[in-house]
């Protein structure tokens, strides 16, 4: 996403597939984002016993030396101030994305939250004019307990159920593997959508959308970012793997991102890593119309 604006181009600087040193996210990076807190606050107000006297005082004095147009109007800004702040304020801590951190990008998203999908667990419609003509994700087996929390539009981020740092660095491995086995095809490099963290990129796509870019793994809490196949969408919703983006309509508004975008969930473990390697390949399938496999490191 520009730093101007909350649009993704797709006529742009193409990625450097060749340094991988480039893409690999450091293991101190892992670290850090591992050791990271994503949290959302309330919206709450604490008032001690003199702050309660002191605003007592201020009502009594606005409404004895204050126009009464003015009186009403500070009345209700102060708390749709101290709202905004703290809304302002949880964009900040979700950490680095598509949408610069500044209150200009803020407002930004502010504006598109008014058209965000009100359910984000209902699938898109398949587009017959697109191919490939359907998906490739069939069985899936239910992902064990609840779904975690998330928040946000862009960046969108889980704030609990987080993966693991070996977990992360299994699924980096398997990307790196499977473009090396096919670099023709597939490479890697910092993510076009967001700016940040490890990308995988498709070097002739069908479906184009950020440079053809697949995938990208987000470096605080390792969820990923993908467009799928409408049917494919429909299975990881009904299972459980994941979450359509906010962003993600077709209605009312120009979306910067694609109706077939969606949130996969992170890892947590090496039963989840096998199912999000499949998702993951339907990601490619949908981009690339051409079925990869990817396969997890062998264990020595």
């Amino acid at each position: 996403m520009s730093s101007s604006a909350l649009s993704v181009e797709t006529q742009v600087e193409e990625p450097d597939f060749e340094s991988s040193k480039m893409t690999v996210v450091s293991a101190n990076t892992d670290g850090i984002g591992l050791n990271m807190v994503i949290r959302q606050d309330p919206f709450s107000i604490t008032l001690d016993g003199s702050a309660v006297v002191a605003l007592a005082l201020g009502v009594v004095l606005g409404m004895h030396y204050l126009q009464r147009t003015l009186f009403e109007c500070l009345l209700l800004l102060v708390p749709i101030i101290l709202l905004v702040r703290n809304d302002y304020l949880n964009f900040l801590k979700l950490g680095p994305g598509g949408t610069p951190p500044t209150f200009a990008g803020y407002l930004r998203l502010a504006w598109f939250r008014l058209f965000a999908l009100r359910d984000p667990f209902s699938p898109p419609a398949p587009d017959p004019s697109r191919s490939p003509q359907s998906g490739i994700l069939k069985n899936l087996p239910y992902r064990p307990g609840p779904r975690p929390t998330v928040a946000g539009l862009a960046p969108q981020r889980q704030l609990d159920q987080h993966a693991p740092m070996d977990c992360s660095r299994k699924l980096k491995a398997a990307i790196q593997t499977v473009t090396r086995h096919h670099p023709q095809k597939l490479g890697t490099a910092t993510s076009c959508v967001e700016k940040h963290g490890f990308g995988l990129f498709a070097r002739h796509p069908v479906n184009a959308f950020g440079n053809g870019e697949v995938c990208h793994i987000h470096d605080v809490d390792r969820s990923m970012h993908m467009s799928l196949h409408p049917d494919d969408i429909k299975e990881v919703l009904l299972k459980g793997w994941g979450q359509r983006h906010p962003l993600a309509v077709t209605k009312w508004v120009t979306s910067p991102l694609p109706n077939t975008f969606v949130l996969i969930y992170a890892p947590r473990d090496e039963s989840d890593l096998n199912i999000i390697c499949q998702i993951i390949e339907a990601a490619i399938w949908y981009t690339m119309n051409q079925k990869v496999e990817i396969e997890l490191p062998v264990k020595a």
